[in-house]
């Protein structure tokens, strides 16, 4: 039997740009025991983490959004291992600037609005400069140290340079009601403008 869901689960709040499930995700080798893929549907990258607030300040730092710059296709990189290095908790992609440019389209663009939409929100805004990228996968919760490691080796045999993918949309993110499936539903959501502010 599934575990029960929680019918009241802490609210979870985040501004993000979803980033489509073209050809690069279903290309994916399965993942090693352990190692949870994300739906195709809750790929995104994190413009502001918001947390759990209630749902009118979310609301709040979401009309407070605004993004700077028009659709940008993006390369996608390695995957890679995020937060403690002995202990990580996601595995993501980097979404870098096609031809190794220097300015990162995406980054440049959270550093301009993030800091307006956690005001809004009464949070305090992120110290850490913006790194754009989506998480694809998570180690389970109990997973042991050979299923962790199973899953960087998993990782590191994943090569996506050749894949680009547009970017065009930004939403407003929380909890999906039955996460045994999905993590994540859509709240509200808006297209990039189409010429950059």
């Amino acid at each position: 039997m599934p575990p029960m869901q929680d019918r009241h689960p802490k609210p979870n709040w985040f501004i993000g740009i979803p980033v489509p499930p073209t050809n690069w995700f279903q290309t994916l080798p399965p993942p090693p025991q352990g190692i949870r893929l994300f739906h195709p549907d809750d790929l995104h990258a994190t413009i502001a983490f918001l947390g759990p607030i209630e749902q009118c300040r979310a609301i709040d730092a979401w009309n407070a959004l605004n993004w700077p710059i028009a659709p940008v296709t993006v390369q996608l990189r390695n995957v890679t291992p995020m937060g403690n290095p002995n202990r990580y908790s996601a595995l993501a992609v980097r979404l870098a600037s096609p031809n190794n440019a220097i300015n990162n389209p995406i980054d440049n663009a959270i550093a301009q609005c993030r800091d307006q939409v956690c005001h809004a929100a009464k949070i305090p805004v992120e110290r850490r400069p913006p790194m754009a990228h989506t998480t694809i996968a998570r180690p389970s919760r109990n997973a042991t140290h050979e299923e962790r490691t199973a899953g960087l080796d998993w990782a590191s045999s994943i090569n996506l340079h050749q894949h680009l993918v547009q970017l065009s949309t930004i939403a407003l993110f929380t909890w999906a009601h039955d996460r045994r499936s999905r993590q994540f539903q859509i709240v509200a959501q808006s297209v990039f403008p189409q010429h950059a502010r």
